[in-house]
């Protein structure tokens, strides 16, 4: 009887450790399925026709290879995959055509470099570790908010395996991919590769509507370090991203010019590691001023702190492989209860913005403490959002819809004054109004944005042209006569008022 209860005691506990996941996380209701998609995006080149290594010709595919991460809600069953299973995604993240037995030797190299930082037997068991997830599990029935999870600079599509894992079973669909160069393996840390990550993730965006789980209403994208500042920059291009989460992306100046401060509108949680003084930041050659989180005024923000963490803590990868070394100020627990915590951040914040869950919000209203987070361990600051119309031609456009074409002058000057940079060129102002005027079929507003380009460029003839088109439209002869005598006088090659003046008569 004893021997039965020890033996029940035993694997419960078993149970109970495989269910407790990495940093004692929880899982949600849902089992978690996972499979591996190899796939190129064939708009964009990743080779050359030479090798730049060995000068010999290029062989094989020239497309950029996207190989795809998903993990999902799935049915219960199945054997939970250990962590080696995503070492050794590693071995064909930009080759698939790696063997099986080559993929064994990239994981036992793998386990050598583990050893070297951990011990032989602490690597062994972390490679044996059980994760919640499924390999090629049947997707579980309904829908599913989307995230796109965007890996650091040069960082592996499992970096946050643990995360995404959480994610799945809390109802969400998680794709991620390596963040590859442009056109090696290894990140090109400038403009081009930042773009070039931005677009990776709008191709997994692209291949999640295949997905009959995906909810693509509602989708977000993550990422750490340089992937978190790559889903800012996709969230200015590519307005189907609700809402994005960045762990400790970059903050530097030069790194973040090409993203627009007015573009990024989306809510936004921001965890970064604990604060450094400006004395530090200019010992590392970080300018203190034009600062990406202080210029983003029109995102809804959460600014989170998380005191224990350094840079190389949000990727488990690093975390699970830390040397004791690495952990002076805080002990290990510290570090790893401050990644729980900033996954449930994570989870509450999505489940506010994506799921639009009442409980998400209150959690994203509270204080660290309320929350239960341990003292000291986290700050968060709120900053929402600048009120009134966001200073693109789309904000314009939306405050012109709510309060009249009529006030387009009047909003126009309050937008300048908000943001000095925001300005619509004449051909802007022009091409605008045509396609009011061709396309909407709204002629009162077309003649409203064809008089506001001739109040902003009085010198513009082909604006007095295309003012007088709308007023024929608009049935105000006499205002396209003066419009198309105005055009003439400032450009007396104008056969079109020439013509249209011919058949229109003399102004009565």
């Amino acid at each position: 009887m004893l021997k039965t209860v020890l033996l029940l005691l035993l694997c419960f506990c078993t149970a109970a450790a495989q269910a407790a996941g990495f940093a004692d996380l929880k899982p949600g209701p849902h089992p978690v399925g996972f499979r591996v998609v190899q796939q190129y995006d064939y708009a964009r080149a990743y080779k050359g026709r030479t090798d730049a290594v060995t000068g010999k010709p290029t062989t094989g595919e020239l497309a950029r290879p996207i190989q795809t991460l998903v993990w999902y809600p799935a049915p219960k069953g199945g054997t939970p995959l250990r962590y080696a299973d995503y070492l050794r995604t590693e071995a064909t993240d930009d080759n698939f055509s790696r063997t099986d037995a080559e993929a064994a030797a990239f994981l036992a190299d793998k386990l050598q470099w583990a050893a070297a930082l951990v011990g032989p037997k602490q690597a062994q068991q972390l490679f044996d570790q059980r994760m919640w997830a499924v390999r090629n599990a049947p997707a579980a029935a309904g829908k599913f908010p989307v995230v796109i999870y965007a890996a650091g600079g040069g960082g592996t599509a499992h970096e946050a395996a643990d995360l995404c894992e959480y994610l799945a079973s809390h109802g969400y669909v998680v794709l991620a991919s390596r963040s590859l160069g442009t056109r090696t393996k290894n990140m090109n840390f400038d403009a081009e590769g930042l773009d070039t990550q931005a677009r990776d993730i709008q191709f997994l965006l692209s291949y999640a509507h295949t997905l009959p789980q995906a909810d693509m209403a509602h989708v977000a994208a993550a990422g750490w370090s340089w992937g978190g500042l790559a889903n800012a920059l996709a969230a200015t291009q590519d307005v189907r991203l609700d809402a994005i989460v960045s762990f400790d992306g970059t903050k530097a100046q030069e790194d973040t010019k090409p993203v627009s401060r007015v573009r990024l509108t989306v809510p936004w949680l921001y965890v970064q590691r604990r604060s450094e003084s400006v004395r530090e930041l200019s010992a590392k050659g970080m300018q203190t001023t034009g600062i990406l989180l202080n210029e983003a005024t029109y995102a809804d923000l959460y600014h989170m702190v998380m005191n224990p963490m350094e840079h190389i803590d949000f990727s488990t990868i690093g975390l699970r492989f830390a040397e004791p070394a690495h952990f002076t100020e805080y002990s290990r627990a510290e570090v790893e209860a401050a990644y729980h915590w900033t996954c449930r951040y994570t989870l509450e914040f999505l489940n506010a913005t994506l799921k639009g869950d009442a409980a998400g919000h209150q959690f994203l209203g509270r204080t660290p403490s309320q929350n239960g987070v341990p003292a000291h361990m986290a700050r968060l600051d709120h900053l929402p959002a600048r009120p009134g119309p966001v200073p693109t031609q789309a904000g314009f456009a939306a405050a012109l819809a709510r309060d009249g074409f009529g006030q387009a002058l009047e909003i126009y000057r309050r937008l300048q004054q908000q943001e000095p940079t925001f300005a619509l060129s004449e051909g802007e102002l022009n091409t605008w109004g045509y396609q009011l005027l061709r396309e909407a079929h709204d002629v009162p507003a077309a003649v409203a944005i064809f008089r506001l380009g001739t109040e902003l460029y009085p010198n513009d003839a082909n604006l007095f042209d295309s003012l007088g088109e709308a007023d024929e439209k608009n049935n105000d002869v006499q205002s396209a006569i003066t419009h198309y005598r105005r055009s003439l006088q400032l450009n007396p090659a104008n056969h079109n008022a020439r013509q249209r003046l011919q058949e229109l008569g003399p102004p009565r």
